[in-house]
């Protein structure tokens, strides 16, 4: 953060000072001061590391939540227009079968998805992992869910695919300014807030854990259960939702 730069800027600034002093001093008894040497040790990456490298690990979680979120409310929001929705709420299956056969089946779809952008943003990109790639696609998995119950969530609230899509900037972009892509330490504290109630606040801090600093499953358990709770509270929210529909 910009404190923190300030602050270390401030330290050199003391320290080159303190040399010139320390010089000045034993200059008349002829001894010789050496300038010390720094030497660098980086616990992520190397010298050619960019902000680029640790924005990364969020974009990896964002690009998962939109796609998944952007196909399963597109895809629900066709049924329920093209009244394949209707014909089967006039069946005696119930409205939690209805919503846990949705994400069954797109669970499968997102869990492909969620492999394809991993694998790509580690090896195509190029991208260092310092813990396992198991926890970032795992955390990605759990992400790409709760994304899956949040798009059937906000189809049933859309009565086209136009206002399906108003959705994006209004609810799914904002949530990237609070993933860590801006250091939340330089907001304000009402606006700090806000990024408890979004899950790619917690996918974001739990994924540049593991890529960055190397997290194991302990550390990112609690990211995971948040995450976990979020799609609990989604899945009750999208059964709630279909009393629209029908009453059973």
């Amino acid at each position: 953060s910009k404190t923190k730069a300030v602050k270390s800027a401030f330290k050199m600034s003391l320290l080159a000072n303190s040399m010139q002093e320390m010089k000045r001093v034993l200059k008349p008894l002829g001894a010789q001061v050496s300038q010390p040497k720094i030497h660098q040790k980086y616990k992520y990456g190397n010298s050619d590391t960019n902000f680029f490298d640790k924005i990364v690990p969020i974009l990896m979680g964002f690009f998962v939540f939109f796609f998944v979120f952007l196909i399963s409310g597109m895809a629900l929001l066709n049924e329920r227009t093209s009244g394949t929705l209707n014909r089967l709420l006039a069946t005696p299956v119930k409205r939690s079968e209805i919503v846990f056969g949705y994400m069954l089946s797109y669970g499968v779809l997102a869990i492909l998805q969620t492999l394809l952008v991993v694998l790509f943003t580690v090896w195509m990109l190029k991208v260092e992992v310092v813990g396992s790639i198991f926890y970032v696609i795992l955390i990605n998995f759990v992400l790409a869910l709760v994304a899956l119950a949040f798009g059937i969530l906000m189809s049933t609230f859309a009565k086209s695919e136009f206002q399906m899509m108003q959705f994006i900037p209004l609810i799914i972009v904002p949530q990237i300014f609070f993933s860590g892509i801006i250091p939340l330490d330089t907001m304000a504290k009402g606006v700090q807030a806000i990024s408890y109630v979004l899950p790619l606040k917690y996918a974001g801090d739990a994924l540049s854990g593991i890529v960055m600093s190397g997290d194991g499953f302990i550390k990112i358990l609690p990211e995971i259960g948040i995450l976990l709770l979020f799609l609990v509270i989604l899945t009750i929210l999208n059964i709630q939702g279909l009393k629209k529909y029908r009453k059973v």
